[in-house]
């Protein structure tokens, strides 16, 4: 996780997603552990892939008040800026040049909601070795959009396209060894320590890449998401219900921030991105 800067807090506000998931071609999914997947293998698959550029999209979640601004400029447009450049050089000539009109399918992946809009956990644990429960589904494109990347598509001679976004979700975090340490999985191989005293009841920030595959119809083959950046919520501010907003700031550091775990410390970014695209069959 980043360092602290610029703390803003949000009481608790979340808004519906447009776009039915129901015949989207991806089941919902609730997950407890990355990695955070779900949907047909593609692993093998020699099908081409066209890709259409990273996209933010703002407000995924909540208000996009409470969000980072996307425009040129700013922190987290000069790191879209820098995935979709790193996105053409693994993936060279398969780029769709005219973006298609209309809603894209939308994978949506965070806290799977009770009724009460609270962040679920495993019914069958209590106490502090309840897991997290995240729910990964897919929303259902328009017709103008399946139209308008289909003919992308058939102009690359691709027969599945590649969408993904960069947006803000939430996760919970999971509690682990005896002293009851506290850590959010951010996504595969991904784990990020928290400080002990961070409280499992209120959510975390994620700044997280999604991704869906799909045929020429539109419908989703497979679909997931990676999870760059954690934004913890202080225990003194998550006692009166608020959660951590994220800042530009941390923005910025994520832009340069590297798996240290990793041969070589590549960046957390690079790494979540070629995870998608592994997975996801690019």
């Amino acid at each position: 996780m980043l360092g602290n800067y610029n703390i803003l807090y949000l009481l608790p506000l979340f808004t519906a997603c447009a776009g039915a998931t129901y015949g989207s071609g991806v089941g919902d999914a609730v997950l407890d552990r990355p990695p955070y997947y779900a949907g047909r293998s593609v692993q093998g698959d020699t099908a081409r892939v066209a890709h259409l550029p990273v996209a933010y999209q703002r407000g995924a979640t909540q208000d996009p008040l409470f969000e980072p601004e996307g425009g040129a400029g700013t922190p987290l447009g000069s790191l879209l800026q820098e995935m979709n450049a790193y996105l053409d050089s693994i993936a060279p000539g398969a780029r769709v040049t005219s973006l298609p009109v209309g809603t894209p399918p939308d994978v949506r992946f965070g806290c799977a909601m009770d009724a009460l809009g609270d962040c679920e956990t495993d019914p069958e644990l209590v106490g502090d070795s309840r897991n997290p429960r995240l729910q990964l589904s897919v929303g259902r494109p328009s017709a103008s959009w399946v139209t308008g990347m289909r003919t992308g598509m058939d102009a690359l001679g691709a027969s599945r396209g590649l969408v993904l976004t960069l947006e803000i979700t939430n996760y919970l975090t999971h509690q682990t060894g005896f002293r009851g340490d506290k850590e959010v999985q951010l996504g595969t191989g991904y784990t990020v320590k928290l400080p002990w005293l961070t409280t499992l009841d209120t959510p975390v920030s994620v700044v997280q890449l999604t991704g869906a595959v799909v045929d020429t119809g539109g419908r989703a083959i497979r679909i997931g998401a990676e999870g760059l950046l954690a934004r913890r919520t202080s225990f003194t501010a998550s006692t009166f219900g608020a959660q951590a907003l994220l800042s530009d700031t941390e923005v910025e550091q994520l832009r340069t921030a590297r798996r240290e775990d990793l041969p070589g410390q590549p960046l957390v970014w690079q790494v979540a991105l070629g995870n998608l695209l592994k997975q996801l069959g690019s």
